[in-house]
């Protein structure tokens, strides 16, 4: 099957181009030029990939994403930002809210297909891992649905957030560099800073409580572990 992929701008002549060159790489693309829109596509129909704008009429971007991930269908939808907001600030803001990658206009399109092919494989590849339960005490973490809990109660993550508590779950005892979280959580096509990782270990400390939260050690000028309590 196609993937479908929606493209959110609100310039109708960076839609039609968009629209025309990743249809020649076999995608099925639908197109919104307003963030209301681009919702309603998001809980009508599958979607495999969002295209995001962030300076939209109405709800911008960042409206959008965070609404995108409060809905059960688009909680772990893959979006990539596509926008002329080229600050550093901007960036980090956009993959804390849980964005795959963040591109800045303007792109060459070659390089926007190559962006596109990976994070859709890099979601399919997450969905081929194996999906049995991790569990550590009362600490359980479900791969194919997402959902940690501690002492039976569900801890609210968000997607990169489960992602990396997920790999360093998967590998416990053995130290992960940042560069390895950004290569296998983000991919290596995307520019992110090791900021960006440590804040959401920060969240994910949080989420965790008190009891849990010593289970990721910091491995100081390396990166992180995932201890085991005796």
């Amino acid at each position: 099957m196609k993937k479908r992929i929606l493209i959110v701008d609100d310039e109708q002549d960076i839609l039609d181009l968009l629209q025309h060159n990743l249809e020649t790489e076999g995608y099925e693309i639908v197109t919104a030029l307003n963030g209301d829109s681009a919702l309603e596509l998001v809980e009508s129909q599958p979607l495999d990939l969002v295209i995001l704008d962030i300076m939209l009429p109405g709800k911008d971007g960042w409206e959008v994403l965070r609404e995108i991930r409060r809905r059960p269908e688009g909680q772990y939808l893959p979006v990539i930002f596509l926008t002329a907001k080229d600050s550093e600030v901007d960036e980090v803001v956009g993959l804390e809210l849980g964005a795959d990658d963040y591109i800045i206009k303007p792109i060459s399109i070659r390089k926007l297909q190559a962006r596109v092919k990976t994070v859709l494989r890099k979601t399919a590849k997450q969905q081929d891992e194996p999906s049995g339960k991790i569990h550590f005490g009362h600490f359980e973490i479900d791969p194919s649905s997402y959902i940690v809990k501690v002492q039976g109660s569900t801890v609210n993550l968000t997607k990169k957030e489960f992602e990396i508590l997920a790999y360093l779950a998967k590998r416990p005892g053995r130290v992960i560099t940042r560069d390895i979280l950004l290569n296998e959580i983000w991919g290596d096509d995307v520019v992110v800073i090791d900021r960006t990782i440590d804040v959401h270990i920060r969240k994910i400390r949080e989420k965790l409580g008190e009891e849990y939260q010593n289970l990721i050690e910091t491995i100081k000028g390396v990166g992180y572990r995932f201890k085991v309590e005796d």
